[in-house]
């Protein structure tokens, strides 16, 4: 074996290298859509549901001009579909692709590309399938109960490390206790604080992150690490050839503070804390988000096939488009993390 090949490292220092690394996974031209399909590529009405989003946001600002930063952006996809959603509706939009990769080429001049959230933004920051993407470190708890870092060689091979302490085992502690012999638990501090940066870069208007994702009372109890790689998932492997990925502790991420409280009901951290106070939290699954945008997987009424059958068969068409994206054990289980900031918001 290599050098490389036989050093261990953490899963967070690992996956950095794998994905973002020189010749990094998601660095490479064929993008995220070359292995794997998300709603954005599932079909057009997911890009037609977040343009609803953002004229909604618009009207609660009160303008007509909103910002779209689209962290995460692959290749500027979604940005593509909104832009196109909003054509002739009277808002204009200001895009903003968030992404570490290159600007690929062909994209609409109209999008700035960027590697961080613009500051003071005001409309809409949307976050699809990002977070699970931000490398994280992998914890277990050894045979005798103490928790420790699960190193890993770019072979794939692991060992149990150091045992955790400091913010990670407060994190820990708090939101994803490992109490059992072989206990597995990704630790999500890395993806609060991208998450909170996120959010406390707007201005005004919402941020809403869309991801695989748990909560306290379903978290897995081995993990969720896993790789994809051409459409096909596989063993993680940070060697730079698959994706890495782990389900997001999505309640974590809105709730940074060292106080309990549950999602939804308004709970925003305490004050004094050592994060950020972020805006009051809403947990949605995507098939509930989707609803309230318009996106329905109801077959069209019969009745239409007699009276206009072009439209009926392209109804029919949105509908199973619309049903793969609110199903439930695929797409429609995705939560939505949704936090609203106010014009009044100092930052």
């Amino acid at each position: 074996m290599t050098d490389e090949t036989c050093q261990w490292q953490g899963w967070r220092q690992a996956t950095e290298r794998a994905l973002y690394g020189p010749g990094g996974f998601y660095l490479r031209p064929e993008g995220p859509a070359g292995h794997f399909r998300t709603s954005v590529h599932a079909s057009p009405l997911f890009a037609a549901a977040v343009a609803r989003l953002l004229r909604e946001v618009a009207e609660e600002l009160g303008t007509a001009e909103a910002d779209l930063v689209d962290v995460g952006a692959g290749r500027g996809e979604l940005l593509a579909g909104v832009l196109a959603a909003t054509e002739g509706s009277g808002l204009t939009v200001r895009a903003y692709a968030v992404e570490r990769a290159a600007r690929p080429a062909g994209l609409d001049d109209r999008v700035v590309w960027t590697d961080r959230p613009p500051r003071g933004a005001r409309g809409l920051l949307f976050a699809n399938e990002w977070l699970d993407n931000v490398p994280v470190d992998v914890a277990e708890a050894d045979a005798e109960g103490t928790v420790r870092y699960v190193e890993v060689r770019a072979d794939g091979a692991e060992r149990l490390g150091a045992p955790v302490s400091g913010p990670d085992a407060e994190w820990l502690a708090r939101w994803w206790p490992l109490r059992e012999p072989g206990a597995r638990a990704e630790i999500g501090r890395p993806r609060d604080e991208a998450w909170a940066a996120a959010v406390t870069s707007l201005a005004a208007g919402r941020a809403v992150a869309v991801d695989y994702a748990h909560v306290r009372d379903s978290r897995p109890p081995f993990g969720s690490l896993t790789g994809f790689r051409a459409g096909r998932e596989v063993p993680p492997v940070p060697d730079g050839s698959c994706d890495l990925t782990a389900h997001v502790a999505l309640d974590a991420c809105a709730d940074p503070g060292p106080t309990g409280g549950p999602v939804g009901e308004g709970h925003a951290g305490a004050p004094g804390a050592a994060g950020p106070v972020l805006p009051a939290a809403e947990l949605l699954t995507q098939r509930e988000a989707l609803r309230r945008l318009g996106v329905s997987g109801e077959r069209p009424p019969l009745a239409l096939a007699s009276t206009d059958p072009t439209g009926y068969v392209r109804a029919l068409a949105a509908a199973g488009e619309a049903a793969e994206l609110t199903a439930r054990g695929g797409l429609g289980d995705f939560l939505w993390l949704t936090q609203r900031v106010p014009p009044t918001t100092d930052r």
